[in-house]
């Protein structure tokens, strides 16, 4: 049953954090995203009265699948550290939505059962997000497996070291990484960090090297600069996500909303530009549409939905944000998301 006092996606925020451990309360909120947010929350829209958009939908294709909405869900590490049911509720919210989730390298449940959530209702082959795993050949490993139960790779690049903030409970780790020490789990006992964590992060040879091995679509993760948006397509990459990370890595990082028309420009239509990092809303989703993104990426609300009510709260915080979408859209005149431009943001 849903929560009768949840009308909007904040609304379940505290009753999620009324759930959840103090600890486990305190990572999902690790980081300051209120750049991110406050950017998205200062862009003003201008509405456009008596447009027909009878019949509009907010339907997108991306490599192949076709979705029923621009909102896909990030990746975001544990989630059975939120609720029992973890990735899989996640998956089937998902799939019921007729949306799109990228599974973590830190899930916390395996891929064949992530993978059987989404497809079970013939959903489409969801994403994986891919961590740099200390070599080329413990990363290639992982690329395989994701392979076998994923349609498209999203690399992270802006997080190469990234710390576990939390002591992970008996029964939770990220099943789906081999036993040891990898890139995104680096003990901090030398204290150093171009020859310690620096020196197993990835470079841009990596990447060459990564894109050669596989031919899956490809995107990179956590870009804020053109001039590496175009380095990736020069590449051969398939796509880009602008993100800083929910201000978990770079606190004096720019909101990602900020970096978005630069690298849309110089993109200039060549590939999917993806945003990430502050969306709370439709309208915000209508905002990185007008700047230029493709597609959204929502990463800390749907978590909210799981640790609050499950499989169904994630479907819910889905549904509220497509329905914000679709209203916006019909204030703004706008029948299909290819509608969607600067020329609905006060300048």
């Amino acid at each position: 049953m849903l929560p009768p006092t949840v009308c909007r996606v904040g609304d379940y925020r505290p009753l999620a954090e009324a759930r959840l451990d103090p600890l486990v309360r305190s990572y999902l909120q690790e980081g300051d995203d209120g750049d991110n947010v406050r950017a998205l929350e200062a862009a003003r829209l201008i509405h456009r009265p008596l447009c027909a958009v009878g019949g509009g939908h907010t339907r997108i294709e991306l490599f192949g699948q076709h979705l029923a909405h621009p909102i896909l869900l990030a990746p975001i590490a544990y989630q059975m550290l939120f609720h029992p049911e973890g990735e899989t509720a996640t998956a089937l919210a998902s799939a019921a939505q007729s949306g799109q989730m990228v599974i973590s390298s830190l899930a916390s449940q395996a891929l064949p059962a992530i993978a059987h959530a989404a497809t079970s209702e013939g959903g489409p082959e969801p994403w994986f997000q891919l961590y740099w795993q200390e070599s080329r050949q413990r990363t290639l490993r992982l690329l395989r497996r994701a392979e076998a139960h994923c349609s498209v790779i999203v690399f992270t690049v802006d997080a190469p070291i990234k710390r576990a903030a939390l002591q992970l409970p008996d029964g939770i780790r990220a099943v789906n990484l081999e036993p040891g020490r990898a890139s995104s789990e680096v003990r901090r006992a030398s204290g150093k960090v171009f020859e310690g964590w620096m020196a197993q992060a990835p470079t841009w040879d990596d990447l060459c090297w990564l894109r050669e091995q596989s031919d899956r679509p490809l995107l990179v993760k956590g870009l804020l600069h053109a001039d590496d948006a175009a380095r990736a397509l020069d590449i051969g990459c398939d796509g880009v996500v602008v993100s800083n990370h929910g201000h978990r890595i770079l606190s004096r990082s720019p909101a990602a909303l900020h970096a978005l028309p630069t690298i849309v420009q110089r993109v200039a239509g060549r590939v999917p530009v993806l945003f990430d990092s502050g969306i709370r809303s439709g309208e915000d989703v209508f905002i990185a549409l007008a700047h230029g993104a493709t597609a959204v990426l929502l990463g800390r609300p749907y978590v909210w939905g799981l640790a609050a009510s499950g499989a169904l709260g994630v479907a819910h915080v889905l549904r509220l944000l497509r329905d914000e979408l679709e209203m916006t859209m019909a204030l703004a005149g706008c029948a299909r998301l290819e509608d969607i431009d600067r020329c609905h943001l006060v300048s």
